[in-house]
This record gives structure tokens, sequence and C-alpha cells, in this order.
């Protein structure tokens, strides 16, 4: 982020739960979820393997029309999408 230092818990601000997330867990192993709007990838994956013990193969955000930043998140192999959502208690 520029330099600055952003915490895990401030990077992540939330999980998604939509009919595309729920597919794109199940389909794709990723989670889609609201973060800080000056967070970059680098800090997006630090933040999800801090605080998920998990590890992010690729990450593609967008900023959606209500100005939040969504970032969409495919877990690498031996990671669980469907494993992680149902803890974060969204599946």
């Amino acid at each position: 982020m520029g330099g600055l230092t952003m915490q895990a818990h401030d990077v992540i601000m939330y999980p998604t739960m939509t009919e595309r997330s729920v597919y794109m867990i199940e389909n794709e192993n990723k989670l889609i979820f609201i973060v800080h709007r000056e967070a970059d990838k680098k800090d997006i994956a630090k933040a999800i393997k801090e605080l998920y013990e998990v590890e992010a193969k690729e990450i593609n955000t967008l900023i959606d029309r209500n100005g939040r930043k969504k970032a969409f998140i495919k877990l690498k192999e031996g990671f669980s999408a469907s494993e992680l959502a149902i803890k974060l208690g969204i599946l």
C-alpha cells in the first residue's frame, strides 16, 4: 500500500455472500471479500494468510458501483474455499 502499513483486520473488511459467491466457492475455489480501498494485492494476500491461514494463488480486485473494493481470491491447491466459508459462517 504505497509503503503504509495496514493491519490484516484493516485490509480484509468482510466476506460477501451472494449466489455468485457461493458458485465461485464451490466451483472455482474462490472467495470474495470486501477490502480496504487502499489495499493492494500484496496486502490482501498477506492479510488472508495471517487471518485465515490460507494462501492465495490469484487475486483480482475491482471497485463496485457502490465504491467498495472487492477482492476475488482464488486459493492455492490444498486450501479449501468451502472449508473457510464454513468457518466464516457464510456457507
